[in-house]
């Protein structure tokens, strides 16, 4: 039986310093099993947070001993229920061991960004409330709140209009589109973000939803300065700021364990 979510106050993949310090994990066999837990973790408060609700979007972490290769929900599981046993390994040619079946646009869409971006652990997608109509306009964000400055000179849109997004060369340039930034707009389709751990990539996922949510919101902004915001990111495009974020949400969000 699986454990309950479990919470954690660090993650693998910063140098932070002492409160958010790299775990150290003894054999590929320890890390694997934190990355997954972290994992069901992530797709449980996408859950509580009322996203992927309709089955869209998806969460995937790289192997730490088959680097080609990617863990992802099975398909038909609600987030909000995910559990270790519904995590299955995919590999680079779309197969997954066991036969369960997935949803093949997570595939189409997260190993070409694993394949492209040998550095990240995580990639994460879904359709959120303002995430999602913010990249119907196809465009950037400004620095109109302290959370943008995360994202100041390091994100990207993929200006395709293939919202369907049903093959492997589709992936390929959406992962062109995000180049070597944390997060790409896909046009009328939603968000993406990747980090090197599980939390990270879901902390600017967290961040970006908050940004696009100002951008909605907020018709007649007026943005701060390039030199403004550069100075801000050099704390809030910190990578310890993404983990926070993710510490904060599943405190706040989940049930902690027992």
């Amino acid at each position: 039986m699986d454990r309950p979510t479990p919470i954690w106050a660090s993650s693998e993949g910063t140098d932070v310093g002492p409160v958010l310090a790299k775990p150290q994990f003894a054999t590929t066999e320890a890390l694997r099993t934190h990355r997954k837990r972290t994992l069901v973790t992530a797709y449980r408060l996408f859950g509580a947070l009322g996203w992927g609700s309709l089955g869209d979007g998806h969460i995937t972490a790289r192997d730490p001993e088959r680097i080609d290769a990617m863990w992802l929900i099975r398909y038909g599981v609600p987030f909000h229920r995910t559990t270790m046993s519904d995590l299955v390994l995919v590999g680079p040619d779309g197969r997954v061991e066991g036969d369960h079946p997935i949803n093949m646009t997570a595939y189409f869409i997260h190993a070409p960004v694993h394949e492209a971006r040998p550095e990240v652990v995580a990639v994460a997608h879904t359709h959120t409330p303002y995430a999602t109509p913010w990249a119907a306009n196809v465009e950037l964000f400004r620095m109109i709140c302290q959370e943008a400055t995360a994202f100041f000179e390091d994100h990207a849109v993929f200006d395709g209009e293939e919202v369907q997004v049903s093959d492997f060369d589709t992936g390929k340039r959406i992962a062109a589109a995000l180049g070597e930034t944390k997060a790409v707009l896909l046009r009328n389709h939603g968000p993406l973000t990747v980090g090197g751990s599980v939390e990270e990539a879901i902390g600017w996922f967290l961040l970006l939803e908050r940004v696009a949510e100002v951008h909605v919101k907020a018709h007649r902004a007026r943005p701060i300065s390039d030199e403004a915001a550069s100075v801000a990111a050099s704390e809030i495009a910190h990578v310890s700021n993404a983990l926070n974020a993710f510490d904060y949400a599943v405190m706040s969000r989940l049930q902690p364990r027992i």
